[in-house]
């Protein structure tokens, strides 16, 4: 049965019993606490938790998730595989236990041609919590499945909990048993290979509290209603339904497989254990299938390769895969013929890896290509690095690896394979050391970001009470009352004069930074004291925190406030944010639609645009997206805002974020019609005229496949034209020309100067040549070696001591002879030490040298046996260095 008719049985047969088939939400989780969507139930945690009154009271889903936790075992199990699809049936206060085990049972054990998986019922096996005789006896009861096929297993395997006070309850396993020759028999307690998950049912009917550890904490009583989460992994199932012998293997991911197979010349066996021969490639190859799917299924939900966060994950497949190729033996592109057999495989499921292939495909390429130039720069100073380490008889250090990692992107197994195919170890606890101090500090900067992996219980609490009204869209300044104050995260009664608090209201109209647009300023004045607003977040949906300052006086809960917005900021953010969305129309105008929005930010007088395209914007380019933009200003379009359903607004055509989520009914933001028209939750002008101007600042890439530009709206722009003219003003004054040929004599200027410095470097290398030929007559011997160890003095750059040494070494002729030269470039010390032949059998080795003549300096460096090169930061130690070298070549 293929994927895609075993996703259709599941969502026909719920709506069958009375669920409402809802679609599977974004890979890129609107949780702030998450990545990605990791679950089924990601998306249903809020009707789960209660944060939120469910629209159904029965639900089913294909969830698409990722998760990268144990990314290093893919390819080596059956299970593990980083992109999935999770079915799932869900109840909000609706049925509970019987139900959900009688539903689960029914679809597993149907006949095929009933509408069913057909699953043989003798080869299923059941687990329950320890405690729950209920679960048992209604397995008992409604499947006939016997006792001896329900086990009982702990709270570590068979109980959910978000890790956070609040619903918990017990889970219910269903395995299926895939025969004596994947391992012993006795049930998924004795062999979890053998017998496979495929279908999880959370019972939520317990509150905890004092969550100790996953299975340490308090029972503290029932929920008053209580919900049904389930979910089946769609690969899982697959691949026992397909009759292969892991998910990889499975309709969806074989196609891939094969394609590296024929791309390599390398053959695909099925091998599962480590001491089968075919087992590495095997694994390589399934590790490719698994991450082409994966980047694949990111990408069309907006993601794009980038050096932090989700962008680092999809890079980080792509990676992983291109590596895996290139160990298979290919090193040209690969992703060209890989991507199209994933897109052919999924576009069954999901329609928009093939209609929005176009883009997808140009995200990966330019990231392969990317990388493809990464290995070649990190190849050349991998084999610098591992000179320098085997000449000093130690292994590749942990600080090389981790520079080839950080600044080249070289994968830490790519090292340890080159490092090992030169004869060489490397360093790994060095390098895992300071990989570990890197994720340190980028979680302690995660922690201080706004709304990050935070507490957000005190937020919750709050959002209990009721949601905050926003009033921003019709006024700026309002009558209301203070729900809770927050210090320090801790809800307190009041705050007086000087106080940082959070701040929420009963209704606001400061609107809360969203969809690009920056927070609100302004004042909240009551009886007897200012509160400064700062900023306003919504660390969790509907509720609007403001993050502010008791300037006079004492606020206390409850006390009767007036809100007020700053005018003038806010009036310049809403030309900004209207200027983003004709910024991205224009594109659309030019480039056409698949420039598509990746990101924005607005603020008071400032946007920036993100959006989707493979190369940089010519010169003339960038003038007629200003051209266009000031038209559409100029023409005073007028901007309309309505708000209706989403899939009227859709079918309308308006635009959507890749990567957010929108609810039920969207307000649609429309620039004379349907030349823009976007979902947008943010504040516009009401017609265009009222930005005045918008100015370009420039445009550049913001990682593969998106470029950005920036501007200026408004008075802004007016201050940064003004400006510009004064620069000029002040340019012809200077240089005596009209402003129509000031570029002319600006171009005549640089050239002059280009001339005057290529004739100073002439010059000055005709004096080293010079230099040169005296310098041959003060070589000494140093047991037996010629040495002239030379102080250039000021020097231009490194090519200088280079050309002078390597000049100096031919001069002396085949003798064993070594040069050492060092000068001073921008105060920096620098030396290069080259040897002859003669030299090197005799043991005269560059590289050490340079190392010692470096340190010396302060500074580091390395290179080969014949020709090294290092610096430092001490101009003062050139001759002590230049005399180490001498004393070293003396004491070989």
């Amino acid at each position: 049965m293929k994927s895609q008719e075993i996703t259709k049985r599941w969502v026909d047969f719920f709506v069958s019993k009375g669920h409402t088939a809802v679609p599977s939400a974004s890979l890129v989780s609107s949780d702030p606490s998450l990545l990605f969507t990791v679950a089924g139930m990601v998306p249903f945690i809020p009707y789960l938790t209660a944060r939120e009154e469910a629209p159904y009271s029965r639900a089913t889903s294909i969830q698409k998730c990722i998760r990268t936790g144990d990314i290093e075992e893919v390819g080596k199990t059956a299970r593990h595989g980083t992109f999935f699809q999770m079915c799932g049936n869900f109840s909000f206060g609706d049925y509970f236990k019987e139900d959900a085990i009688k539903y689960a049972w029914e679809l597993l054990t149907t006949s095929v041609d009933d509408g069913g998986y057909g699953l043989p019922p003798e080869l299923l096996w059941v687990t329950v919590y320890q405690e729950d005789d209920e679960a048992r006896d209604l397995w008992l009861k409604n499947t006939g499945v016997p006792s001896q096929r329900i086990q009982r297993m702990g709270k570590a395997d068979n109980y959910w909990h978000t890790g956070q006070p609040g619903p918990a309850g017990p889970c219910s396993e269903i395995y299926y048993d895939r025969g004596p020759a994947y391992g012993v028999e006795g049930g998924p307690l004795a062999d979890e290979n053998r017998y496979v998950e495929i279908w999880n049912l959370v019972f939520m009917q317990y509150q905890i509290d004092n969550v100790r550890s996953k299975d340490d904490f308090d029972i503290v009583g029932e929920l008053p209603k209580k919900n049904i989460d389930t979910g089946l992994g769609m690969e899982r199932l697959a691949m026992i339904l397909q009759g292969v012998e892991n998910m990889y293997e499975t309709d969806q991911v074989r196609p891939v497989i094969d394609q590296a197979a024929a791309l390599s010349g390398r053959k695909y066996t099925s091998a599962e254990t480590a001491d089968d021969p075919h087992h590495t490639d095997d694994v390589r190859m399934r590790v490719v299938g698994d991450h082409i799917r994966s980047a694949l299924m990111l990408i069309a939900d907006g993601v794009t390769p980038s050096n932090e966060g989700r962008g680092y994950v999809l890079r980080r497949l792509i990676r992983r895969a291109v590596r895996s190729m290139r160990l298979l033996g290919v090193e040209k592109a690969c992703l060209p013929d890989l991507l199209p057999a994933s897109r052919d495989a999924m576009k069954g499921v999901y329609p928009i890896v093939e209609t929005d292939f176009d883009r997808i495909s140009r995200i990966a390429y330019a990231e392969e290509r990317a990388f493809l130039r990464t290995i070649a720069s990190g190849t050349a100073r991998l084999e610098d690095a591992v000179t320098v380490s085997k000449a000093a008889g130690a292994p590749l250090s942990g600080a090389d690896a981790f520079a080839l990692h950080d600044t080249y992107g070289f994968p830490i197994d790519l090292t340890l394979e080159m490092a090992e195919e030169a004869g060489l170890k490397v360093d790994e606890a060095g390098f895992r050391a300071l990989m570990l101090e890197q994720r340190q500090r980028a979680q302690a900067d995660a922690k201080g970001k706004k709304g990050g992996h935070a507490d957000l219980s005190s937020y919750q609490d709050l959002r209990g009470e009721g949601q905050t009204v926003f009033t921003g869209y019709e006024e700026l300044d309002g009558e209301s009352r203070v729900r809770g104050i927050l210090s320090g995260g801790q809800r307190v009664a009041h705050a007086a004069t000087g106080d940082e608090i959070e701040l929420v209201l009963t209704e606001t109209p400061f609107y809360a930074e969203a969809g690009g647009q920056s927070a609100d300023t302004g004042l909240i004045t009551g009886d007897g004291f200012v509160v400064e607003v700062l900023d306003v977040q919504r660390p969790v949906k509907g509720l609007s925190v403001h993050k502010a300052i008791v300037r006079e006086g004492e606020i206390a809960s409850d006390s009767l406030v007036r809100a007020a917005v700053d005018r003038e900021r806010r009036h310049a953010a809403e030309q900004a944010h209207t200027g983003t969305h004709i910024v991205h129309a224009a594109l659309h105008q030019i480039l056409g639609p698949q420039a598509t929005q990746r990101g924005s930010y607005n603020k008071a007088g400032y946007l920036r645009f993100d959006f989707a395209w493979g190369e940089g914007l010519s010169t003339a380019t960038r003038s007629e997206l200003e051209e266009v933009s000031n038209l559409a200003i100029r023409n005073n379009f007028r901007v309309d805002t309505k708000v209706m359903g989403l899939a009227e607004a859709k079918a309308l055509g308006a635009m959507a974020l890749f990567g957010e989520n929108y609810g039920s009914e969207v307000r649609v933001v429309e620039i004379d019609g349907a030349w823009s028209r976007e979902l947008c939750g943010g504040t516009h002008v009401a017609n265009t005229s009222l930005i005045g101007s918008l100015s370009l600042l420039g445009e550049q890439s913001v990682g593969s496949g998106n470029r950005r530009v920036e501007a200026f709206v408004g008075m802004d722009a007016f201050r940064h034209l003004a400006a510009e003219r004064a620069l000029v003003t002040e340019l012809t004054e200077m240089l005596k020309v009209p402003s129509g040929q000031l570029a002319d004599r600006i171009a005549s200027t640089l050239n002059k100067l280009k001339a005057t410095e290529k004739e100073v470097d002439r010059l000055r290398k005709g004096q080293l040549t010079a230099a040169a030929a005296n310098l041959v007559g003060t070589a000494q011997d140093a047991a037996g070696i010629r040495v002239i160890a030379h102080d250039a003095g000021q020097i231009g750059g490194a090519d200088d001591v280079r050309n002078l040494a390597l000049d100096l070494r031919n001069r002396l002729g085949s003798e064993a002879s070594t040069v050492a030269v060092a000068g001073v470039s921008n105060d920096r010390p620098m030396i290069l030490v080259a040897t002859n032949e003669a030299a090197r059998e005799a043991g005269v080795k560059a590289g050490a040298l340079v190392r010692l003549a470096a340190g010396i300096l302060g500074g580091g460096g390395g290179g080969k046996d014949d020709v090294a090169q290092g610096g430092g930061t001490d101009a003062t130690k050139v001759a002590p260095a230049l005399a180490a070298v001498v004393d070293a070549i003396s004491r070989r």
